[in-house]
């Protein structure tokens, strides 16, 4: 929207004496002797001791006895957690240690079910093996194997059971020397542009006023800040939240941080209209707004989550002028939801005391107090439940140690984590993240991924000259304040391989100006595992090409990986700032998606050269789709696709036998051509299983048009009159 041996002399036999005179001589030659022969050999080189290279690392198995007993607690460093395989033969266990390593030792330590005959083997591909060790006649108890070998990948195969049951380790401990050099430390300070505060900070509005001074129209300048607040409760505030600035409380429930007062978001710097209002955030706080009502006039890339108003919530501007788009998400506002003059907006699992208005499009799911379907007017697709959810990873203190908290997932989940107390999920100290900061290069980040730590970016802009590869299950990527990642030559800024319950969230992706074939890549192009139980998740995860600068990529997001859910992002090829130009900030594709069973839930993807979102993968599911097509098409010839006019803004494959899509829209605003003829929104197969319900496309003041909605089905734009032409249901 305009948005990394000497022989010595032997002792006399008992009883004989050496005369003293020569036996003296004689020792002190044989001692100078020696001493300058030891001087002139080569010393050793000092051995470094093996360490534990396996805890928390990702690891697979053959089988699990019950969900009690998951693989990761073998490699947790927990000796009251385990693993336990199905009761029969051969079961195996695999770690994956991140990078290639010199392996030395492997620990074993069996619950009482072990393995009386197992093979410990290695691996540096995941797919060729050698055996390091094999025994049948395992002991149990404590075993400590010495092993010799490089590897990346360790596998225990077990292939005769001492017990009727299966095979159980409190603890697989893999020790050796990594290649990646000195161990980087966790944990650490959070650097200078996280502003902590708590109730007794003085001047905490001062501050405050200062970072909104220098944010509030730094559209596309390199500040970046994190405005945190320590549990407890704070007298009248007013946060004015601008650019890359994150609003969050630090406790684990919104209800442990009140502000009295409000955070604000309104579109002064921008003469009233709100649609630029973009890159921001607010979590995890209650709100007693001053006027009984706060306002958050926002536009793309700005999320409002985990967020308790007592009162309503206003998402216009000042003077209601012209705003477009947003997302709440795990929030309750008490009062009314006034929606105003916001064009589209996505609710999810979340309660409200009511909404007013609907514009274009306004979709919820798994929302308490929602307005019922009422698409075509007024233009609410309400779903009862969100079919997957898992909320996004947060920052949080318990008492004076720094944890980050990753929500568990739901299923049909509606309503907010933390109504009835404390939240599901896994708390991980600091100390297991890597505190990215400014200055820290890519190699530095991947060997931080290698020792098994979290990243946390801290706000900043991050130059990348390789790509980030998060390879280990479980990895979480947080930044706060906006972190942003610029990938230098054309390399594709992060990749992620295809395990299980991989979290990004919280950062932007900037293009650079060499063209990446890529930015962001969810899994490898071979993906093929199951993560249904524990999917990657991308959230608030946004990708920008040009604006700030000269920026090109072929594909900006791909996701090859099973059952992702992508919760919110804002895929946007610029049209306006600087380095802007049909050809300057080339970039076909926004998002594709390879992958089955894929779930997006707050799809915001714009102006790209050709198709917006393409969608191969089966079983995908989108819940909320925004998009405006390329504003500065010179011509209709620039965007003629073969015999059709146009490329569809989100298309479905014609191999794709079953698909889904809710609250569906996509505007068009040619304006350096508007006689452009865009012949539909959207595409897809006519088949039974691929369904779509409440589609619009809307001509913004004649700049361009529309012949249908979907396919051939949907009436045209048409004149100057900015009204959407709808579908309620395809087929």
């Amino acid at each position: 929207m305009p948005f990394i041996g000497i022989p010595v002399a032997a002792a006399p036999p008992p009883g004989r004496r050496t005369a003293p005179g020569r036996g003296a001589l004689a020792l002190a030659v044989v001692g100078a002797l020696v001493v300058t022969l030891l001087a002139l050999l080569p010393t050793p080189a000092a051995q470094a001791a093996p360490v534990l290279l396996s805890q928390g690392k990702s690891v697979t198995v053959s089988s699990q006895e019950n969900g009690g007993t998951p693989a990761a607690a073998a490699v947790d460093g927990d000796v009251g957690t385990r693993w336990s395989s199905a009761f029969a033969d051969p079961q195996w266990i695999q770690i994956d240690l991140g990078s290639t390593a010199a392996v030395e030792r492997v620990d074993l330590r069996w619950e009482a079910a072990y393995a009386k005959a197992y093979r410990i083997e290695f691996s540096t591909d995941g797919t060729t093996w050698t055996t390091a060790h094999s025994t049948t006649t395992g002991a149990g108890g404590n075993e400590s194997v010495a092993v010799t070998g490089n590897a990346r990948h360790v596998r225990l195969t077990g292939t005769t059971r001492a017990t009727v049951y299966g095979y159980s380790l409190w603890e697989f401990q893999v020790y050796g020397t990594s290649g990646g050099g000195p161990t980087l430390p966790g944990g650490g300070d959070l650097g200078p542009n996280v502003h902590v505060f708590d109730p007794s900070t003085p001047n905490i509005q001062a501050k405050l006023d200062q970072v909104f001074q220098e944010q509030e129209s730094a559209q596309f300048g390199s500040g970046r800040h994190a405005l945190l607040f320590k549990p407890g409760t704070y007298g009248t505030l007013n946060a004015q939240i601008g650019f890359y600035t994150q609003i969050a409380g630090l406790g684990l429930r919104p209800g442990d941080t009140v502000i009295n007062g409000d955070v604000t978001v309104d579109a002064g710097w921008f003469n009233g209209n709100a649609t630029q209002n973009f890159w921001r955030g607010a979590e995890g706080l209650t709100l007693n707004p001053v006027s009984g009502t706060n306002r958050w006039a926002v536009a793309q890339a700005s999320s409002f989550r985990r967020m308790h108003v007592r009162g309503g919530l206003n998402l216009a501007p000042n003077g209601y002028g012209w705003a477009s788009g947003g997302f709440i998400a795990d929030s309750r506002i008490d009062g009314q939801v006034g929606n105003y003059s916001q064009q589209q907006w996505y609710t999810r699992d979340s309660a409200v005391g009511g909404w007013s208005n609907s514009v274009w499009n306004q979709t919820f799911s798994g929302v308490e107090g929602a307005p019922a379907t009422g698409f075509p007017e007024p233009r609410y697709t309400t779903l009862d439940t969100t079919p997957v959810s898992r909320e996004k990873p947060f920052l949080y203190l318990d008492g004076n140690e720094y944890k980050v908290f990753a929500p568990a997932r739901r299923v049909n989940a509606r309503g907010t984590t933390w109504a009835t107390g404390t939240p599901q999920g896994e708390s991980i100290p600091l100390s297991r993240f890597y505190v990215v900061k400014p200055g820290a290069t890519a190699a530095t980040i991947n060997q931080a991924l290698a020792q098994g730590l979290h990243l946390l970016f801290t706000p900043g802009v991050y130059h990348v000259d390789r790509t980030i590869d998060v390879g280990r299950a479980n990895t979480i990527v947080l930044g706060l304040g906006l972190a942003t990642i610029i990938p230098d030559n054309g390399v594709t800024a992060m990749r992620v391989a295809d395990v299980d319950g991989v979290r990004l969230a919280g950062f932007l992706v900037d293009a650079g100006p060499v063209n990446s074939p890529t930015l962001l890549e969810i899994g490898p192009a071979d993906a093929s595992a199951d993560h249904s139980a524990n999917p990657t998740t991308v959230q608030d995860v946004y990708v920008r090409i040009g604006g700030a600068g000269p920026g090109k990529a072929t594909t900006s997001m791909v996701v090859n990986n099973d059952d992702t859910i992508v919760d919110h992002t804002w895929v946007w090829r610029a049209d306006h700032g600087e380095g802007v130009g049909w050809e300057t900030n080339r970039a076909d594709y926004g998002v594709r998606v390879n992958g089955d069973d894929v779930l997006a839930t707050g799809l915001f993807v714009e102006h790209f050269n050709k198709y917006d979102v393409e969608w191969y993968g089966e079983r995908g599911k989108t819940i909320f789709f925004q998009n405006e097509k390329a504003y500065d098409a010179p011509d209709q010839a620039a965007i003629q696709n073969g015999s059709t006019k146009g490329y569809a803004a989100y298309r479905v494959d014609d191999s794709v036998t079953t698909h889904e899509g809710w609250g569906l829209g996509s505007y068009c605003y040619y304006n350096v051509d508007p006689t452009i003829v865009q012949a539909h929104g959207f595409k897809a197969p006519v088949k039974p299983g691929v369904k779509f319900h409440s589609l619009l496309v809307v001509s913004l003041s004649g700049n361009g048009q529309y012949d249908h909605v979907i396919n051939d089905t949907g009436a045209p734009t048409s004149g100057t009159s900015t009204v959407p032409s709808t579908v309620v249901s395809f087929p």
